[in-house]
């Protein structure tokens, strides 16, 4: 074999071959080498009899697409004078009867096309791409009799509503998005407890977690050896700058990865696994990041912006605001009405705001207000846009406005509620976090532009956007100053000219 032309670069690749996990991902910037480093796993035991490996694409032309999978594995592979291609069983075969086989699992069903494999070695392409199922499943055909030990490699790039995202989040920083240095390359051990994981620092730690799973089974088999359930789990993020071959070659790829927008720069050369590029996300990671910064916005209307809930429902929160700058939050985890009346009366005061400047969310719960409190202004989700503008109906407006000014720096939310806690989370983790299910949906019949159902949003954060509806409010006021002068208590009672 020409080993020199399948020595790993230092950093991700050098670090990824070497893992010891069962289950290796590695992911991060576009051009660390990734699809390299699954080829070059697979030839670490080309020379072992009877030893076989698969790398899967989500689809057959993700393989054999120019440049890609097959074309890579013909440019890595093709020099080593005992490896011989198969095109048409899109397979490399080795002089010891070791091989590797390229394939697709396009439908969730491709995955019982596998039924009763032993794979020593099952590789992933783009993990992200592949359905958790698709890879559980796939786990299940992780057995060897060619005396390798079984395990998995898998690669990806950063999406934040993959289930990825959530299998390897004690690796990522969920404040930031980026990869935790520290952690890279660290085991972790878990296994399965239906639909969830359970996780420990070692194999032991994780066993005396899951008696209810563990015991039944030993009493079924009692030959069988606890240690053996438990797979451990490493994520090593990559980079670009590590790939000092690819730098070499073409060094303009660089060139036009920093040529992207923030938020695309962020995820495709930074690795960070809270950016969406795909052009539905409405508000820019970035940008938002900055809000909690932006000391220079200029302070202006004192308003309050609800969100209404009560006791079993969503979080009933309330910000007061000083023009666009966010500058004290109350809230209840589980309220009833007049504790919902008293304590929004009392933030009134405490911030010196009239009644006639709050602003409620009036759909469900929020409908209680009316007539408790003089001159608020019901906020309701579904009714027209302002100013027949072309927007689905006023959420949908606000929404727009409120990201269109995120990305001009508009927004300002003080140190002091960034770090407020809310349900074992910061303030500022909570609105990153729901910044994810904040999307663009099609448009309607009419051409109008619209967001995302909060049914489809609570699928993606796990909860309704109770902070971001709150704060999506503020933009309110910027319709009644501008357009209702004839509204009972309007430019007067919001103190304009």
């Amino acid at each position: 074999m020409n080993e020199k032309r399948i020595t790993p670069h230092s950093g991700f690749q050098a670090d990824f071959l070497s893992s010891p996990a069962d289950i290796a991902i590695g992911g991060g910037s576009a051009g660390a080498g990734k699809t390299h480093a699954l080829l070059m796993e697979v030839v670490r035991n080309a020379n072992v009899p009877r030893f076989t490996s698969v790398i899967f694409r989500r689809t057959y032309p993700q393989i054999k697409a120019g440049g890609g999978l097959w074309d890579t594995s013909m440019e890595l592979y093709g020099p080593l004078s005992d490896a011989k291609p198969n095109e048409t069983g899109h397979e490399w075969r080795f002089s010891s009867g070791a091989k590797v086989k390229f394939s697709h699992l396009e439908y969730e069903k491709n995955k019982l096309d596998w039924q009763g494999s032993q794979i020593p070695l099952i590789c992933f392409d783009e993990l992200t791409h592949f359905s958790k199922n698709m890879f559980f499943y796939l786990l299940s055909r992780n057995r060897s009799t060619c005396g390798v030990k079984p395990y998995v490699r898998a690669t990806c790039n950063p999406d934040p509503d993959s289930w990825v995202a959530k299998f390897i989040e004690w690796w990522i920083d969920q404040d930031t998005g980026f990869p935790i240095k520290e952690r890279s390359g660290v085991l972790r051990y878990f296994i399965k407890d239906k639909d969830s994981y359970v996780w420990g620092d070692s194999k032991d730690e994780v066993l005396a977690r899951v008696p209810h799973i563990i015991d039944p089974l030993l009493a079924a088999e009692p030959g069988t050896n606890p240690h053996d359930l438990v797979k451990s789990l490493t994520f090593i993020p990559g980079s670009i700058y590590e790939n000092v071959e690819l730098l070499r070659v073409d060094p303009g790829y660089l060139g036009n990865l920093m040529a992207q927008d923030e938020e695309t720069k962020a995820q495709l050369l930074d690795g960070n696994w809270k950016i969406r590029i795909d052009g539905t996300d409405l508000i820019n990671y970035v940008k938002m990041q900055d809000a909690f910064s932006n000391s220079f916005v200029r302070p202006g209307l004192r308003c309050v912006t609800a969100d209404i809930a009560f006791e079993g429902s969503d979080l009933f929160i309330m910000g007061a605001w000083d023009g666009f700058r966010l500058i004290d939050i109350d809230f209840m985890e589980k309220s009833k009405g007049p504790e919902i009346i008293s304590r929004l009366k009392a933030f009134c005061n405490k911030h010196k705001v009239p009644q006639s400047r709050v602003v409620y969310d009036d759909d469900g719960a929020g409908a209680f207000i009316d007539g408790f409190i003089e001159g608020a202004r019901a906020f309701n989700n579904g009714s027209k846009a302002r100013k027949r503008q072309n927007y689905k109906n006023l959420k949908a407006q606000c929404y727009y406005k409120f990201a269109d000014r995120v990305d001009l720096d508009g927004y300002y939310i003080s140190p002091d509620v960034a770090s407020r806690k809310i349900k074992g989370k910061t303030f500022k983790q909570r609105v990153m976090h729901e910044r994810r299910g904040i999307k663009k949906d099609k448009p309607d019949q009419d051409g109008k532009r619209a967001i995302m159902p909060k049914d489809q949003v609570k699928n993606i954060i796990g909860h309704s956007p109770d902070i971001l509806d709150m704060m999506m409010m503020r933009e309110y006021f910027e319709f009644i100053t501008l357009l209702d002068d004839k509204m009972p208590g309007g430019k007067s009672a919001l103190g304009l000219p």
